[in-house]
């Protein structure tokens, strides 16, 4: 199988990287960018060939799409009549509807959206994909081979993935704004930054590692650490006092508005 990336920013060198790592040979695999100095840094580095949009598409069974969603139906329009029929799509824009997809192309194509993030940088993505109508079981197999190169993988239907961008999608950001203020915090109340940062990075690594590898529940993880009066419990009440629960309904939701406005758009 012959895969062309198109598109070799944090996303798509991430996935390029993970199916190295996984043993794909580079030579079934192409790089496309608009930038020329971008091409060049991709093949000293990995070995793999790299050109244009138009000149990796041809022949490849597999293209995957990893440009800013305002960029894909130009695109898609540019690399159309290169593609070889049959060739399976796989679309990593946010927000973009898999009709929308289809509707950009000049013939009939089996089209996958995925919701990746940013954690593919380390292999250990979340990655969720949507098969379009014409996708069959052996183009979601594809696409899920693919994408498990750089995490874990889940197949769940393109109505819900409005709301996975809101939760996993956006969801490291999340995550970081709550790093960074625990930091911050930490220096106000007198340690140094590097140590903090040290205390946060491995405290919100092992509270992961829990989650993942035990069966209890966040609320049971939860109350494991908060004794009655004790400081934790101080802690908590603040959060809530201060609506901060409120706040992140209020974050996802937004986020899941604007995924919706730019299926739209």
């Amino acid at each position: 199988m012959t895969v062309a990336i198109i598109g070799v920013g944090m996303m798509g060198e991430s996935l390029l990287a993970g199916l190295l790592r996984s043993g794909w040979d580079p030579a079934t695999i192409r790089a496309a960018d608009s930038r020329p100095a971008c091409r060049q840094a991709i093949a000293d580095k990995y070995g793999v060939w790299t050109g244009t949009a138009v000149e990796a598409v041809e022949g490849a069974d597999t293209v995957i799409v990893v440009v800013k969603p305002q960029d894909v139906i130009p695109l898609l329009g540019d690399i159309s009549p290169a593609l070889e029929r049959g060739c399976l799509i796989i679309s990593l824009a946010a927000g973009l509807t898999i009709a929308t997809i289809e509707s950009s192309l000049v013939m009939e194509f089996p089209v996958v959206r995925v919701m990746p993030n940013t954690p593919a940088v380390v292999g250990e993505a979340m990655a969720v994909i949507s098969p379009g109508p014409l996708a069959t079981h052996d183009h979601v197999a594809r696409t899920q081979t693919l994408m498990s190169a750089v995490g874990k993988v889940l197949v769940i239907a393109e109505k819900y993935l409005d709301v996975v961008t809101a939760v996993s999608g956006s969801g490291p950001a999340y995550i970081m704004y709550i790093v960074e203020a625990m930091i911050d915090a930490g220096v106000m109340l007198g340690l140094p930054r590097a140590t903090v940062t040290d205390l946060v990075k491995q405290t919100v690594y092992g509270s992961a590692k829990m989650l993942l590898d035990t069966d209890d529940h966040p609320t049971v993880l939860k109350e494991n650490v908060t004794s009655p009066g004790g400081t934790t419990a101080a802690a908590l009440r603040a959060l809530e006092d201060r609506g901060v629960k409120a706040a992140f309904a209020a974050a996802m939701e937004a986020a899941f508005t604007r995924s919706q406005e730019l299926g739209r758009a």
